[in-house]
């Protein structure tokens, strides 16, 4: 189990003023500068109080979760263990100058917990817009912007989320998080999982260099690496824009994790794999802000009669992979209690939608020969050429699937819509279950991580385009499929129809790179199939 995470009260409105609040805390009304280095702390000076930024997350009718990191004193620095505990206090307020503050309170916290601070904020109004922000030390965070979920009972119009996943710091830069952050009309955006990649950095080939240099294994490696990840400008801008909604996939831990293990973890080097799952865990629930249970992340967000938005954990629970060319009729993905949780939210849904956060694709899917750079050239290469299946996907876990989707099919409803990322490409797909599409997928690209021109050094859309063409023919079920690019995703719901709009970046490697739009696929309420999208 994971230990306990500081600040984790509930705030009610108060009819205390800004005024008497500041006066007592005895804080200045200005926000401290931003510069640090890549561990969070100044080089030479006193570093910021709040060197890492505010965010927000899981909106609720009535509530939101506020989260920021302190850095009480130099030596303070995140994954450190020092610093003595101190008070924080936060305020939610109706308007950016927090004259007409509605929600307050103040917290604890200190190494034990990194010095985060996550607070649920309460008494708040449904589909309402408000500002947050902390204070200690007689400093001021800066200003968050946030929202809260619609009421259950709402007949809500119209819903946007960003969508988002696989952000490799080392590789690129994060310009599609500041895209969704210049967006004003988004509810949320959703992270799909690979928020951080644990890896060993590569010094020769790296863009940014990473902190720690090495592969995370203790709880101090990954705190030091979700506060790095917290220095970059475009995802601070992001989270202070808007809420998150994030579920986690593999490299929040280990790659292909799963309970018991990993490929990339040796037990003899790097000790017990329980251990360092437990760290990765503690420091996601410390760094990020999601409501969890214990060590419970999947969850299940209303928002009004439109969508329920389910988000799943696809590693925690999850049996061994099977070998390439089989499923696991025995194994699962889901962990026999999720498993349960979800199917029965499945049959009792009621919303016109039923939006599945899921970070593997769910979609069965026979996947080529990948050939190498020199092959690519070659007239008809893939024709006949075997085929595999990505066991780390729901192809390894077939009797989990067709639970799934047979309670899908039972409901006859045609309104679920899979949300996916993982594989660093884009696709928009009909989920077939006995010849029947009884569902769609949508999975949005990477923000940075490598895709299949980068894997084969190639330059874009040449040598992917046989893949591509080799995909579609083999799985007549892919509607679209893009291998090459980079970029955040936007997710519009109406009750009319669920509608995905995919954004490229021109270049990963570029923080200023444009960003544009795309393509656009869409499923119609009833109709469980995907559809282009004009426009």
């Amino acid at each position: 189990m994971t230990s306990p995470v500081c600040g984790t009260l509930t705030g009610m409105a108060s009819s205390l003023s800004r005024r008497s609040i500041l006066r007592a805390a005895g804080v200045t009304t200005t926000g401290t500068a931003v510069a640090f280095t890549l561990s969070g702390a100044s080089s030479g000076a006193e570093p910021p109080v709040f060197a890492h930024g505010v965010a927000s997350g899981d909106p609720m009718p009535d509530s939101v979760l506020l989260w920021t990191r302190v850095t009480p004193s130099p030596e303070a620095i995140p994954g450190s263990g020092k610093g003595v505990a101190v008070d924080v206090r936060w305020e939610v307020a109706k308007d950016a100058g927090f004259a007409d503050v509605v929600a307050r309170g103040h917290v604890r916290t200190g190494p034990e917990c990194d010095h985060t601070v996550k607070v649920t904020a309460g008494g708040l109004r449904a589909s309402t817009g408000y500002w947050y922000r902390f204070t200690s030390q007689g400093r001021v965070s800066p200003t968050g912007r946030t929202r809260t979920a619609p009421s259950h009972d709402d007949d809500v119009a119209r819903l946007r989320f960003g969508v988002v996943s696989c952000a490799n710091w080392a590789v690129g830069h994060f310009a599609p998080y500041g895209y969704l952050s210049g967006r004003d009309d988004l509810d949320a955006f959703i992270h799909l999982g690979d928020y951080l990649y644990e890896g060993d950095p590569n010094p020769a080939g790296d863009l940014r260099p990473s902190v720690p240099p090495n592969e995370l294994i203790t709880l101090a490696d990954y705190r030091q690496r979700h506060a790095m990840y917290k220095t970059d400008e475009q995802l601070r801008r992001l989270h202070a824009r808007h809420p998150m909604i994030a579920t986690w996939d593999d490299h929040e831990a280990a790659d292909n994790a799963w309970s018991g293990g990993s490929p990339s973890h040796d037990p003899a080097t790097e000790g017990s794999w329980r251990d360092r799952m437990r760290a990765a865990h503690q420091a996601y629930f410390e760094w990020m802000p999601v409501r969890h249970r214990g060590d419970r992340l999947y969850r299940r967000l209303k928002f009004g009669r439109l969508a329920d938005l389910t988000m799943l954990d696809l590693r925690t629970y999850r049996t061994q992979q099977p070998g390439p060319a089989s499923s696991s009729v025995e194994g699962t993905i889901l962990g026999a209690e999720q498993r349960r949780w979800f199917l029965d939210g499945l049959a009792r849904g009621t919303a016109s939608w039923n939006l599945i956060g899921n970070s593997v694709m769910v979609t069965p899917l026979k996947i080529p020969a990948l050939p190498s750079r020199e092959k690519l050239a070659l007239d008809g290469l893939l024709d006949g050429q075997p085929t595999t299946v990505n066991t780390d996907q729901w192809d390894g876990y077939t009797a989990d699937r067709r639970r799934v989707l047979d309670t899908i099919a039972a409901q006859g409803r045609g309104n679920t819509v899979f949300l996916t990322g993982d594989v660093h490409s884009s696709w928009a797909n009909d989920v077939p279950q006995d010849g029947t599409s009884v569902a769609v997928e949508f999975v949005c690209p990477s923000v940075t991580s490598d895709n299949i021109d980068e894997q084969l050094g190639v330059p874009p859309r040449t040598g992917s385009l046989k893949v591509e063409a080799a995909i579609r023919a083999l799985n007549p079920h892919v509607r679209f499929v893009e291998l090459d690019s980079h970029g955040p995703c936007v997710l519009e719901v109406t009750p009319e129809a669920v509608r995905m709009n995919w954004h490229y970046v021109a270049d990963r490697r570029d923080p200023a790179t444009a960003v544009t739009f795309a393509h656009a696929f869409r499923t119609v309420a009833g109709e469980p199939w995907v559809r282009p999208a004009e426009g």
